[in-house]
């Protein structure tokens, strides 16, 4: 029988893996009193940016599939953090807005972040890098998978 060539510790996928896993332990507690998941979070955090978009839009900022997506967002509108509603300019459309009980939410994750950095070990500077290679990683794999 043929042996792999790397150990398992070896292999960047177990690496990123288990940076995954410790990077949602770390969430968990921080969102727990929110009343919200990460990937909920994350649709919070888009809002945030920016009010009112459809499905599509928050599926292609996050890169999720609207079969994945809608689930997600009926929950969260029936925790009173958005409202959905059809378009009034093409029905087949679903517009995502915040309500004030999702708006309010913004001001009490204002810390997480602040948190996380602190979590990682890293300064600003640090993070900055760790960033921007994970996201050239990421386009990399995205663009080699298509």
């Amino acid at each position: 029988m043929t042996r792999h060539p790397l150990p398992l510790e070896d292999h960047l996928c177990f690496a990123l893996y288990g940076a995954h896993q410790a990077m949602n332990a770390v969430y968990g507690p921080l969102l727990e009193p929110l009343g919200v998941t990460y990937p909920q979070y994350l649709v919070l955090i888009a809002l945030w940016q920016k009010d009112d978009q459809t499905v599509g839009q928050l599926g292609a900022k996050l890169g999720l599939a609207s079969n994945t997506l809608t689930p997600l967002l009926k929950r969260m509108e029936v925790a009173g953090h958005i409202a959905r509603s059809r378009s009034l300019v093409d029905e087949r459309q679903v517009r995502i807005t915040l309500t004030p009980a999702g708006q309010m939410l913004e001001e009490r994750a204002n810390h997480i972040p602040g948190c996380i950095l602190s979590a990682t070990g890293l300064d600003m500077a640090g993070l900055n890098n760790l960033h921007q290679t994970i996201s050239k990683l990421r386009d990399s794999l995205v663009q080699q998978s298509s």
